[in-house]
């Protein structure tokens, strides 16, 4: 296990510990998952309903598919360092080895677009419904981060949220509700910061009265400050 451990503690810190199977949440069906997400068994048999687990065994079947895994990597002949490996590894075990192939992960690496790497990692954050998940977005910013430890060169690692949500911001009820709730549970020093970054001068006007662009004050060449 020691040669996997960055990817196992990723992989069981978000998988989580379950001792019974459970179903799909989508379908409410199969798959049945136990353990550290473990679907099938070493002989291929599928988990089903009912089905329970030790710790141990959970971590020798999870084990066996991340050997798995690995094995499968190795075979595309990517230039990876051990670091970029592990996060591979924790990635395909959450979202699957055909996602992972058809993704632009591989074509990324490749040429070595280390930027295009983080934003793919970015894109795997949302589920059928295109709900972004937390933990989701939490696990994709730590295994993008540990498939860049060793690069040197200064790399963006965001998702870009806030953007996309700033450019599609047409002052609707739920948009507003959603970033006064925001608002409240952010640190007052960091909000305070990104204010005096954002370049918010004056007094706000409030949102469901104006719209955004009334946030900006005009600059000294007339034109508004916009995103």
């Amino acid at each position: 296990m020691e040669n996997f451990s960055p990817a196992l503690e990723l992989i069981c810190k978000y998988e989580g510990f379950n001792e019974k199977a459970y179903a799909d949440p989508e379908t409410g069906e199969s798959p049945y998952t136990l353990g550290f997400g473990t679907q099938f068994y070493p002989d291929g048999a599928p988990v089903k309903l009912g089905h329970y687990c030790t710790k141990q065994k959970a971590l020798d079947y999870l084990l066996h598919e991340v050997n798995i895994i690995e094995q499968e990597i190795n075979k595309l002949n990517l230039r990876l360092d051990e670091h970029m490996k592990q996060a591979l590894i924790s990635f395909v075990h959450s979202v699957g080895w055909k996602p992972f192939l058809y993704s632009s992960l591989i074509d990324c690496i490749d040429i070595e677009d280390w930027e295009g790497v983080t934003e793919e990692f970015s894109e795997w954050i949302f589920d059928q419904e295109h709900q972004v998940i937390g933990n989701l977005l939490e696990r994709r910013r730590e295994e993008s981060g540990l498939f860049l430890t060793e690069i040197k060169q200064p790399i963006k690692k965001c998702e870009d949220l806030l953007l996309t949500a700033f450019r599609g911001y047409a002052a609707s009820t739920e948009q507003t509700n959603a970033i006064r709730k925001l608002e409240q549970k952010i640190n007052p020093y960091v909000l305070a910061e990104f204010a005096n970054n954002f370049s918010i001068n004056g007094p706000l006007v409030p949102m469901a009265d104006k719209s955004l662009d009334y946030f900006f004050q005009f600059s000294n060449d007339g034109q508004e400050d916009r995103l």
